[in-house]
């Protein structure tokens, strides 16, 4: 089988066949752009069970490729699909990834994640390797797929196939490491000597990240904010030590947003599209939603905040919570689409039948929703206690609802904070209830100012976030490495 692929992009999830966030918005957008540029990349990732029941055209291309783990005789089956050009392989193993959710139940994390991603990286490496030729570049996302650079520092010396790949780990959230029992190393397939404080150990444990982070190329992160971020013990998630050591080796490179998918302009799943030159649509789709979701009319003429993400501390849903009460006694309305922590899914839903009509809530996540949403909402929230890069708040700005945000990571790259005569947001210094509801009372006082209101929100619509500019920067990395693409 012949393959000429430069780049090797290795991930969990990859939009439209898998995601649960942005690390599966990125893979769909990332490489896209990288083809558009030339580069000749293509992407592998697991074949989830839910893949079967999807409208996708999957073909089987390696059949039976022995992988090895957890013991000799076990093989993975190899499929491709297609998105936008870009080449798509799939690992298939049933046991490990014919499953509901892809890394967790409400209950907590599968107990196997270890050994599915270690399946799942070496079954890259084994496939791979039974091919015409090596990537130039094999482009590792998150813990999941941390191993492979790992794995591939201590093949290079013995495998002539792999002797000028080199490698390349990205994180998109460094509080999520793949961290496990030490027994688990000794069965991985790493050798003996990556067992170390400066390799795979960590406290005892087996850190996956960790690792990817100690024997990659080169280490890249989300935003160049949170490159910095995560160099001291605040955001460094106790990987700052190794982080600091592979500092020269470090680079933040902003995500980008795939403006095919989300700009007003042209979305399919609104009611109504707009642009920076016509906002009547916008308001058409705010009395939309309201009806939608059972909320009172009034709000047409009100400031209507949206929230749409993850119900966990990471993004300050508590927070909100707390502040809830006080933006309730201000007739304003409220609109939050998420799931996560059960405890703060029931509150929510609580609280919507204490504020009827004024409090939208929706447990879940569904894509369409989440485009009205941020089309409907006048003022987006996303009080993060840390945030890689964000892409949501970089949605908000192209659907005119400028952000109210806490001043981090990729957050702080992407808004320009009221009142700087070219604000596109508004910012608030920590996750603080206090200074969150300051900051949505900012919002809501310039909302107050229909022209004032109606600059930002146009200059929020005209800020360009595309992936060209991240996918510029992505080639350079490789160049550096020495890649001839």
């Amino acid at each position: 089988m012949k393959f000429n692929h430069k780049v090797l992009f290795v991930a969990s999830e990859m939009y439209p066949f898998s995601k649960t966030g942005g690390l599966g918005d990125v893979m769909g957008s990332l490489p896209v752009e990288l083809k558009r540029q030339g580069v000749d990349v293509a992407l592998i990732s697991p074949y989830y069970g839910r893949l079967n029941t999807g409208d996708h055209q999957l073909r089987l291309v390696y059949s039976k490729c022995r992988v090895g783990y957890p013991w000799a005789p076990v093989t993975a089956d190899i499929y491709t699909a297609t998105h936008e050009d870009v080449p798509v392989y799939f690992v298939q193993r049933g046991e490990y990834f014919d499953r509901r959710y892809y890394y967790n139940t409400h209950d907590g994390d599968y107990f196997d994640n270890c050994e599915r991603f270690i399946f799942f990286c070496r079954a890259t490496l084994a496939w791979a390797s039974r091919l015409d030729g090596a990537p130039a570049i094999v482009h590792a996302h998150d813990w999941q797929a941390a191993l492979v650079p790992a794995y591939l520092h201590f093949l290079r010396p013995e495998a002539p196939f792999w002797r000028n790949t080199k490698t390349i780990l990205t994180i998109h959230n460094l509080a999520f490491q793949g961290r496990f029992a030490s027994r688990l190393f000794f069965g991985s397939g790493l050798p003996p000597e990556a067992w170390t404080m400066d390799g795979a150990e960590y406290w005892g444990d087996f850190n996956l990240l960790k690792a990817g982070i100690a024997y990659s190329d080169l280490v890249t992160t989300v935003s160049p904010s949170y490159a910095l971020e995560i160099l001291f013990r605040q955001c460094g998630c106790g990987l700052e030590g190794i982080l600091t050591k592979r500092v020269f080796n470090l680079r933040g490179i902003l995500n980008g947003a795939d403006y095919t998918v989300w700009d007003p302009s042209g979305d399919k799943y609104l009611p109504c599209t707009y642009n920076p030159d016509e906002l009547a649509g916008k308001e058409l789709c705010k009395r939309n939603l309201l009806a939608e979701l059972g909320m009172k009319k009034k709000l047409a003429k009100r400031p209507v905040l949206g929230f749409i993400g993850r119900l966990r501390r990471q993004k300050g849903i508590d927070l909100l919570l707390d502040i809830l009460p006080r933006l309730m006694e201000q007739d304003i309305g409220v609109v939050v689409l998420g799931e996560g922590n059960l405890e703060f899914e029931a509150k929510l839903l609580d609280m919507v039948e204490r504020y009827p009509g004024r409090l939208g809530v929706r447990i879940g996540y569904t894509e369409d929703l989440a485009h009205r949403i941020q089309a409907a909402s006048d003022i987006f929230l996303m009080p993060s206690r840390y945030e890689p890069c964000g892409l949501t708040q970089i949605y908000a700005l192209r659907f005119g609802t400028p952000p109210v945000a806490t001043a981090v990571g990729g957050l702080r790259d992407t808004i320009v904070p009221w009142p700087d005569p070219a604000a596109t947001g508004f910012t608030f210094a920590a996750a603080d209830p206090d200074l969150f509801f300051a900051a949505i009372q900012n919002a809501i006082d310039v909302y107050s100012r229909p022209d004032e209101w109606r600059e930002m929100v146009v200059r929020a619509m005209r800020a360009d976030f595309s992936w060209e500019k991240a996918a510029k920067a992505y080639i350079q990395v490789y160049r550096e490495l020495g890649a001839d693409l």
